[in-house]
């Protein structure tokens, strides 16, 4: 059995009992006060204190947790540890399950087991039912299937690869947005997910997904591929209706994203898919948006043929 209790003992503690650490200092208390509210020593207190907080911001970004969120469950851990112990319990075991049922562990519980791969256990018993991460996940799962079964698809997967996201239920920032880690490639002419689908696997992807969904609440999904000359005949071909993205500054770390902000804001009219035409460095793509997983990979083989077929 390989359960995920390790990950916490030696990942997931360590790293909120630091930041808890550094937060009862700044407050004024003592560091054998400090150390008799997180339940350790003093000189365990004195090395968490020396160290910063740099590493445990690391380690909690691999379970998909931002600074800023980082910064919040170590403030509720403090204020629950002040008022009892078994409240210091209760909060921290609320915030491990949450991210469990969110399937924030699946990731680095992965690395530690690649056998576990399929496994969405602790979604089914710590997420909150239909519209989860877990449905997300089979979904986006699913739909890899689908692409990687094609013969096809390989001729519309764009040099930077191909990915493909979903939304899971009311996700409102990129870590609630399903992906695969290290994206789709290209393995002996065809497509291969290089590991299973997790949540906040692809910022990119996430950021374009719930800027359209802002737009059109049907959209929960979008895969990216090549646009070229030979694409924008097959999309004119199916009469998709596109949305451009050109002569943008490359500006902010994500150009893409402040040019599909302006061109919403400019056109919000209804479109099918979005043309990214691409400028220094930055490779033209062609996102398709689908109201599911398996109908933006649908879509995608579709669009595969009609290239084929130019």
């Amino acid at each position: 059995m390989l359960p995920p209790d390790e990950l916490m003992t030696e990942s997931f503690l360590p790293s909120m009992r630091q930041l808890a650490a550094q937060r009862l200092r700044k407050e004024g208390l003592s560091q054998n006060r400090v150390a008799s509210l997180l339940g350790i020593t003093q000189a365990s207190v004195s090395l968490y204190l020396e160290s910063g907080p740099k590493k445990a911001y690391s380690t909690l970004e691999s379970f998909s947790v931002s600074h800023k969120q980082a910064d919040d469950y170590a403030s509720s851990l403090t204020g629950a540890v002040k008022r009892s112990s078994s409240e210091g319990v209760g909060m921290l075991y609320s915030i491990w399950t949450d991210l469990l049922g969110r399937g924030n562990a699946c990731g680095p519980h992965r690395v530690l087991y690649p056998s576990l791969a399929d496994c969405d256990m602790c979604i089914k018993e710590f997420g909150g039912g239909g519209g989860t991460r877990a449905e997300a996940i089979r979904e986006v799962a699913q739909a890899v299937k689908i692409l990687e079964g094609s013969v096809n698809f390989v001729q519309v997967m764009p040099e930077v690869s191909v990915n493909i996201a979903c939304v899971a239920g009311g996700a409102e920032s990129p870590a609630d947005v399903v992906a695969i880690p290290g994206r789709i490639v290209k393995v002996k002419g065809r497509a291969k997910a290089m590991l299973p689908p997790e949540a906040g696997a692809s910022a990119h992807m996430a950021r374009v997904l719930l800027l359209v969904k802002g737009s059109r609440s049907d959209i929960r999904a979008c895969v990216n591929l090549r646009f070229d000359r030979r694409m924008g005949e097959a999309v004119k071909k199916l009469g998709l209706r596109t949305m451009r993205l050109k002569n943008y500054p490359d500006t902010g770390d994500d150009p893409t994203i402040g040019a599909l902000e302006r061109s919403l804001k400019s056109s919000p009219g209804r479109f099918d898919a979005l043309v990214d035409e691409g400028g220094s460095g930055i490779e033209p793509n062609l996102y398709l948006f689908s109201d599911s997983a398996g109908g933006a990979a649908e879509e995608a083989l579709e669009v595969a043929d009609a290239y084929s077929a130019v």
